[in-house]
């Protein structure tokens, strides 16, 4: 009977197992050959119960034609399942289950329900996924094209890309890519598409559209969608705000040529732009090498002049005059004077700045007769006269003036800047200012 089956139990009329054949050792171990004697309807789960009925009826009576039924049996391990044929034995009282396991079936069964029920999570995470790209695609205002790489026809296009071209909707698509733009620019328009095949960092290209629509700045990436190579396409009008102006031009032009120098710092002193006279000035070799450098490169005596200068502008909104000087890349120094203003640039602001240099004005000022106290060829003339006590005294109060005034003259006449330069207190500043009688010299003490 094993030859027959994985499991065969030979049964009464009634159901009561008499005989069992197992053929497979792990079924004998889940106890199927301990169940002689018992009612084969108490061996499977409730849910199964019905189908024993139905077959231990169906072999009982006359003429049926027998069919596979699978049922369950609880084991100390988990359920197996069985599928059984049901058949009289000959005039006896007796009947004949054979069983087949079916725990191979039912294992694949499972992998193909997980896997069914995995694609459909797929495909749904993918619709998904569809119906947001194309709600990006649909609503975006920058006009977009899909395009074959191959046939540079156009596969996809946005309702902006409609509007921008006047098409209506629906009629880009299968048209060559080509003919958006003028036909002057299409030789240059296949060349750029033909680079932008070759590399993912190309710049946008500035053409003129078809149908005199103006220029705008077109730029193209390839991508891969089913191994199918495709272009993405990304069309902006050219930008004509700072161009519409008939001034604008000149006005960039002028800043180039001026012969002060000119620079445009962010708020972190860090240089947007600069004209020739800047480059020259720093002996900068182009101004590419100072685009995004700090301005403290070249400027100031480092951890004075900047602060002072910075405050001043974040005080008042401009510095007019500002006496500094200006450090070249090959060591040579420039004494400069420095006007700025501040003005907004988006969220933030920003800086600009003129730089002249003054070195020749400022010889021509110190070649001239100054009234200073006394003259050094005065003050050895004291000797003999006065104690060396008294002529070091004096000397340090001409000294001492001296630097004063240099201070205020370099600060504009600001005490408390005056004062951080020499390294003394306002109190301090003020009792030698009235010393040497240079109260008048200031204005105030902003």
């Amino acid at each position: 009977m094993s030859a027959v089956g994985d499991v065969t139990f030979i049964l009464s009329g009634v159901g009561r197992i008499l005989d069992v054949a197992v053929s497979q050792v792990d079924l004998a171990s889940q106890g199927f050959a301990e169940w002689i004697g018992r009612a084969w309807i108490d061996t499977v789960t409730v849910e199964s119960r019905p189908k024993i009925e139905e077959m231990l009826a169906d072999a009982a009576a006359a003429g049926s034609a027998p069919r596979w039924r699978q049922v369950n049996h609880p084991t100390a391990g988990s359920d197996v399942p069985i599928s059984y044929v049901t058949m009289a034995l000959g005039d006896e009282d007796r009947l004949i289950a054979i069983g087949r396991d079916m725990r191979k079936e039912a294992a694949m069964q499972q992998r193909l329900l997980r896997t069914q029920q995995s694609l459909e999570r797929d495909y749904m995470r993918l619709r998904q996924v569809e119906t947001r790209y194309r709600l990006l695609f649909d609503m975006s205002s920058e006009p977009v094209l899909i395009a074959d790489a191959a046939t540079r026809r156009i596969r996809e296009a946005n309702p902006a890309a409609h509007r921008l071209l006047d098409a209506a909707e629906g009629t880009l698509v299968g048209k060559a890519l080509a003919t958006i733009v003028d036909p002057r620019d299409r030789d240059d328009f296949i060349a750029y598409l033909g680079a932008s095949e070759a590399t993912d960092d190309l710049a946008p290209a500035t053409l003129r559209l078809s149908k005199a629509r103006g220029e705008a700045r077109i730029s193209a990436r390839l991508f891969r969608q089913a191994r199918a190579p495709l272009l993405l396409v990304r069309i902006a009008m050219a930008d004509r705000s700072a161009s519409d102006h008939p001034y604008d031009a000149a006005l960039g032009a002028v800043v180039e040529r001026m012969p002060d120098a000119f620079v445009l710092v962010d708020r972190e002193l860090s240089v947007l732009a600069a004209n020739a006279a800047f480059v020259e000035l720093a002996e900068i070799p182009s101004l590419e090498r100072a685009i995004g450098e700090g301005l403290g490169n070249w400027l100031g005596r480092p951890g004075i002049d900047l602060d002072l200068i910075l405050g001043q502008l974040r005080d008042h909104g401009m510095v007019r005059n500002v006496p500094t000087i200006l450090r070249g890349m090959t060591g040579g120094d420039e004494e400069v004077e420095l006007s700025g203003v501040v003005a907004p640039m988006g969220d933030s602001e920003c800086y600009g700045f003129t730089i002249r240099a003054v070195a020749r004005r400022l010889d021509a000022v110190a070649a001239a007769p100054r009234d200073v106290p006394r003259s050094v060829e005065q003050l050895t003339e004291l000797v003999g006269r006065m104690p060396l006590k008294d002529i070091v005294r004096e000397s340090t109060d001409v000294i001492e003036r001296l630097c004063i005034e240099a201070a205020l003259a370099y600060t504009s006449d600001n005490r408390a800047s005056a004062a951080e330069i020499l390294g003394v207190s306002r109190q301090s500043l003020y009792s030698k200012l009235h010393r040497h009688g240079l109260g008048n010299l200031v204005g105030g003490d902003d």
